[in-house]
């Protein structure tokens, strides 16, 4: 199956876009867009582990759609502050929250994601054997940004281990990696950024400055065949397809976006999402009012 969706779900600037400007009484941002998404990527993992509490509520709140499986980032403690090792309490942790997820069937992927400075060597080859074994009984897939991991035996030792590849789409240059469809597991993972060269790696810029970018249709129609690819090669069961693009509900639009592209027909939408892209969007969806639409 190809799930198509964006990475958060609880951003200020999404009211009026892609949420109402008034939301009714009991109104759920999580739900309501679990009725036009497949998956969330869930970014809040990455800052602190999710706590066990949270996780069954979030299950919960996507069950209308059957379909539906998260992504969760991990916490970052295992792929950027490695001056020490973790300690079996940290790994506790992150599973107790986790456990959930994966227990209800809702869990799609854990997204190990290290930063640029991450490059290819024996020691960081090491430290993600160490990551990936820890959590071997989650479905992993491995996002890396430096050009130094492209190499044939890299996707070999991915391979081995089961562990998924994470295809992305970023500024390319200072050796990033570039556009890809590898696929290395049973899970398939394809992860747009944006292309917004100004303030990708610009210092002091904030994460709305850095992720605020909108994909045309010509920058999108490769990842779709790269996305078919994917899905057609034999060895993946599952595609994720996630936008992280956020700013102003651009995520959310380009997910709809390379959903409508791929599957050749238009893809339902909340209306606010359809007003405020049209021209993006024109052909690809078709506006839903209601935010207790049913699911197509």
């Amino acid at each position: 199956m190809i799930r198509f969706g964006p990475a958060g779900w609880s951003y200020e600037d999404w009211q009026g876009v892609v949420y109402p400007e008034e939301p009714p009484r009991g109104f759920d941002p999580l739900t309501f867009l679990a009725r036009y998404f497949d998956t969330i990527e869930v970014n809040s993992t990455f800052y602190r582990p999710p706590r066990p509490d949270v996780t069954p509520r979030w299950a919960r709140r996507v069950a209308e759609n059957p379909d539906f499986k998260f992504t969760a980032k991990l916490w970052q403690r295992f792929t950027h502050e490695r001056d020490s090792a973790w300690t079996p309490q940290e790994v506790a942790a992150v599973r107790a929250g986790l456990d959930p997820l994966a227990d209800r069937g809702c869990l799609g992927g854990l997204l190990i994601q290290f930063p640029w400075s991450f490059k290819a060597g024996e020691e960081t080859l090491d430290w993600l054997d160490d990551v990936t074994s820890t959590f071997s009984d989650y479905p992993c897939v491995v996002e890396v940004r430096h050009a130094s991991w492209n190499k044939p035996a890299f996707y070999r030792w991915l391979g081995e281990r089961g562990v998924g590849f994470v295809n992305i789409d970023q500024p390319l240059f200072h050796r990033s990696i570039g556009p890809s469809a590898e696929a290395s597991g049973r899970v398939g993972y394809v992860r747009l950024h944006g292309r917004n060269y100004d303030d990708w790696f610009r210092e002091g810029a904030g994460r709305d400055a850095r992720y605020d970018y909108l994909y045309d249709r010509a920058e999108l129609e490769p990842w779709v065949e790269r996305i078919r690819e994917l899905a057609e090669g034999g060895m993946v069961e599952d595609v994720y397809v996630v936008t992280n693009n956020h700013y102003r509900g651009q995520a959310p639009a380009n997910a709809i976006m390379l959903a409508g592209m791929f599957r050749g027909k238009k893809q339902r939408a909340p209306e606010t999402l359809v007003d405020a892209y049209s021209e993006a969007l024109s052909g690809l969806a078709e506006p839903d009012s209601g935010p207790q639409a049913r699911l197509l």
